[in-house]
């Protein structure tokens, strides 16, 4: 794991889920994290139900953590395992 895949992990992992209160760390929510070139970032997660209500919510924070992270150029983030992943994915990427 590179140093910003790292450190946007970290950051990353901080989010928290306001339906237990606990964070995207807490509950390994999170997949995986890869820096795919210099300054981009891919997220992956899985969130608590595939009818997760908030995941739209919940992605859009886990970009937003990922960005405020030195040398962070752009976030990709991709939402696993949800009815509604592909209209998920596409809302947050598209705002990226």
């Amino acid at each position: 794991m590179t140093e910003l895949e790292d450190k946007v992990r970290a950051e990353a992992g901080k989010v928290q889920d306001p339906e237990t209160g606990q964070t995207f760390e807490e509950m390994q929510m999170i997949q995986s994290v890869k820096e795919t070139e210099p300054g981009t970032v891919t997220i992956e997660f899985v969130p608590t139900s595939p009818f997760c209500p908030i995941a739209f919510k919940l992605s859009a924070d886990l970009r937003d953590a990922a960005k405020s992270v030195p040398g962070v150029k752009k976030v990709l983030v991709y939402c696993r395992g949800h009815a509604m992943e592909e209209q998920i994915n596409e809302r947050t990427n598209k705002e990226a």
